[in-house]
């Protein structure tokens, strides 16, 4: 089935798996890192956020004396193989969406599923933008357990 242009540009289905080389409690434990005070932000500068990780939990950036952008909050979390957090994220404008992020370990890795769905007003260009932003995090996770000799 097509979906119409319409319909097309007002979503966002993005959908990736990537192997990591750590075990399944390591890796979960470095995405709540990643996803709070380790974050990055555009052009990977720092930008720590808090992530409470239990259900009702809030994802927010914490700019102090009561500022801030609020991401969103944990609809779900089974650790160490589900995370998922519903929210506007970082999109100021009308938005839905949830992440997940599953992780399954296969040998000595662990298989993190990641995606995003989300339906709103996007402004021209910005959900090819989405795409690298998530990337760029899933790549620092791997980073993270990637060592050299």
């Amino acid at each position: 089935m097509t979906t119409p242009n319409a319909l097309r540009d007002h979503t966002l289905d993005l959908l990736q798996e990537t192997r990591i080389r750590a075990s399944l409690i390591d890796t979960f434990d470095a995405l709540l890192e990643e996803l709070g005070p380790e974050n990055r932000g555009y052009e990977e500068a720092p930008m720590p956020m808090v992530l409470e990780p239990w259900p009702g939990g809030r994802w927010f950036r914490d700019l102090g004396e009561g500022n801030g952008h609020w991401w969103g909050t944990v609809q779900a979390i089974r650790r160490p193989t589900l995370l998922e957090i519903c929210g506007p994220m970082m999109m100021s404008f009308a938005v839905a969406s949830n992440l997940q992020y599953r992780l399954r370990a296969e040998g000595r890795e662990t298989v993190l599923t990641f995606r995003h769905n989300a339906v709103g007003l996007f402004p021209g260009g910005f959900r090819d933008g989405l795409t690298e932003g998530w990337g760029a995090l899933i790549r620092r996770l791997q980073a993270r357990f990637t060592t050299t000799h």
